[in-house]
């Protein structure tokens, strides 16, 4: 049956340039698996867009930890800025849309919940309902698995993810061009990630919000050295390298 609807016609809101999307960069990039059931069977049932977006960032969480089990818990998504901000965007408060997106999709059999008591609190704990999530879950309920270990350890070791260098640009200065993308991307790769967020910094605080001032920024740290009490001057002769791969833009 075609996508097409006998009612009125929906006007797509508009979205300003300075905001639109532009593109994915060249090379390799990051990606989250996304269950082909869950696009072709669960994600046509979906009436509330909160459940979608919900889903979708549990998969993208879980597919960024290692080791076993691996899950999202509440108190994790509760926190979570991106996921906050996505829910905001979509209409009402984000805890609600939150705790009714978690619900929706537990019910419906794409996450699986495992309410744990640690510490005297109850903390839930989400799993991808597949082979792997299943198996944990039935060693957390079977006790093979210490419910204070698997609830402490992610916490104590996952770093919040940084900002990608795309995204500092969007949220700073604007729109970037597939030209300019190819440019960050590179400078991403050659220098420290602490190195380009505290550049963006300065820029900002400077009022300079450019690519030319920020990149100049870098460069000057990787020629003089840059002390800091992460990572000292270390990063020198590996930015040094930037300094000749110097683009326009």
């Amino acid at each position: 049956m075609p996508c097409k609807s006998g009612g009125a016609t929906t006007v797509a809101t508009a979205i300003p340039p300075d905001r639109a999307f532009a593109g994915f960069p060249s090379g390799r990039v990051a990606a989250t698996p996304v269950p082909n059931l869950w696009l072709t069977r669960v994600l046509p049932e979906i009436t509330d867009e909160a459940e979608a977006r919900v889903t979708l960032h549990v998969f993208w969480l879980i597919a960024q930890k290692r080791g076993f089990p691996r899950y999202a818990s509440a108190r994790e998504l509760e926190t979570d800025a991106t996921l906050c901000r996505s829910l905001r965007r979509a209409g009402s408060g984000s805890d609600d849309r939150l705790a009714r997106g978690l619900e929706q999709a537990t019910n419906r059999g794409a996450l699986i919940r495992v309410d744990a008591e640690i510490g005297g609190k109850v903390e839930a704990l989400y799993f991808v309902n597949d082979s792997e999530g299943r198996r944990a879950v039935a060693q957390l309920r079977g006790g093979q698995i210490s419910v204070g270990q698997a609830l402490i350890q992610p916490a104590a070791t996952r770093e919040p993810p940084r900002p990608t260098i795309i995204e500092l640009y969007e949220q700073n200065i604007g729109l970037v061009t597939p030209l300019l993308a190819e440019e960050l991307t590179e400078a991403e790769r050659v220098y420290p990630a602490e190195w380009v967020e505290d550049a963006f910094r300065q820029a900002v605080s400077y009022g300079r919000r450019n690519w030319r001032y920020i990149r100049a920024i870098l460069e000057r740290w990787a020629v003089e050295g840059r002390t800091s009490e992460a990572t000292g001057r270390g990063y020198a002769g590996k930015g040094a390298a930037a300094s000749r791969t110097r683009s326009s833009g």
